[in-house]
């Protein structure tokens, strides 16, 4: 069956979800289970992996070979590197094995769902995993393994992956001008660093 008007699929791309938006492009090799939501003008790469239960928002690069599983919810405008490794379940076993069989017979025995916020980037071959929530603006660095939340702006890097800096809305790294006083060289925006749910994140000034 072809794909919706607007929509671009790969004649060797395998797009089992009637749930995608107009503008999206899935190239060759890409896997879009049924029950995967993609948003609009999203460009889903090669080999890439939607599972069923995932879903991307509007305007998502997902780059070759990343795999996004039940569970992910990925908002707007974020950039997933080519190997990216989302993760799901914080104890995973086979299935098959006896002694966990009933945990895996209701999701809430075992999904522990992933939160990417908008304008975030995932560096190359990074892994996610469950629970971490993304904030905004943050930034993963490639090879990264990230085992906790982070925190919007953030830059991230590391095994597993610690604070490393702050970085602006177009994706510069942050200058400190003054104590808590940050300044992007490359755009000229303001930013005032402040502590929020325990765990110190950056807020765009007015």
């Amino acid at each position: 069956m072809p794909p919706p008007a607007g929509i671009f699929v790969h004649r060797l791309a395998l797009c089992e979800s009637d749930e995608i938006g107009a503008g999206t492009q899935i190239w060759a090799f890409a896997h879009v289970m049924n029950g995967a939501v993609i948003g609009r003008d999203c460009n889903i790469g090669d080999h890439a992996f939607i599972e069923t239960g995932a879903r991307i928002g509007d305007r998502v690069t997902v780059k070759n070979q990343a795999m996004v599983w039940d569970g992910i919810e990925i908002g707007d405008d974020v950039f997933v590197g080519p190997g990216v490794s989302f993760t799901n379940d914080v104890l995973p076993r086979s299935r098959r094995l006896p002694a966990v069989a009933s945990d895996h017979r209701a999701e809430a025995g075992w999904l522990v769902p992933t939160r990417v916020e908008n304008g975030a980037s995932l560096g190359a071959r990074c892994v996610i995993l469950p629970g971490a929530h993304i904030g905004a603006y943050a930034m993963v660095a490639a090879g990264a393994v990230v085992t906790r939340g982070v925190p919007a702006h953030a830059l991230v890097a590391g095994v597993p992956a610690k604070l490393m800096g702050w970085v602006c809305r177009c994706g510069a790294r942050l200058a400190e001008e003054q104590a808590r006083l940050w300044h992007c060289p490359q755009c000229g925006e303001t930013f005032e660093e402040r502590g929020a749910e325990g765990c110190t994140s950056l807020a765009r000034s007015c």
